[in-house]
């Protein structure tokens, strides 16, 4: 190979390297920008599941106390117009959790949740009849409390499998 050809060639490669620098580093940098754009939409869904997780256990848990306190309260005579109304706000907080849940949970923590309203609108039902002083047969403030303590195992399953989608392990 001639000098000359050899010039030609790497002047060649030369423009070659110096037209195609951008274009590879717009590459690169666009790779870049959708790496960051779905790293930041994966901890975006993170946090915006966990901040839904901590509102549903939150609404569950204080909705399953102020109804163990409305029975125990209604037993002893003294449930006042302020614990009922406490006692709505916490059902319809507890509601509203649920129903933004739908739309972003697994139905796995959906269908333990269910569980758990199951019980919790049993014992409400209950709980507003007793206040009425229209409990159905065999509706009793212990029976009622018997029934709620069903309650703590959905609570519990609820919370480690939101902790395990989170990926919390003990």
């Amino acid at each position: 190979m001639t000098a000359a050809i050899t010039a030609m060639i790497t002047a060649v490669v030369g423009v070659l390297g110096t037209l195609f620098a951008p274009m590879l580093a717009h590459r690169m940098t666009a790779r870049q920008r959708k790496e960051e754009a779905e790293l930041a939409d994966t901890r975006r869904r993170f946090e915006e599941r966990r901040a839904q997780y901590t509102a549903m256990n939150r609404a569950s848990r204080q909705f399953h106390t102020l109804l163990k306190d409305a029975l125990h309260r209604i037993r002893d005579g003294v449930y006042t117009e302020q614990e009922r109304t406490q006692l709505e706000e916490a059902r319809l907080d507890h509601r509203d959790r649920y129903a933004e849940a739908q739309m972003i949970v697994p139905e796995r923590i959906l269908q333990a949740s269910r569980d758990l309203n199951q019980v919790l609108a049993n014992a409400d039902g209950a709980v507003k009849r007793l206040d009425r002083g229209l409990a159905r047969d065999g509706e009793t403030v212990t029976r009622i409390l018997e029934n709620l303590g069903a309650a703590s195992p959905y609570l519990d399953t609820m919370r480690e499998l939101m902790r395990e989608d989170l990926g919390i392990a003990d």
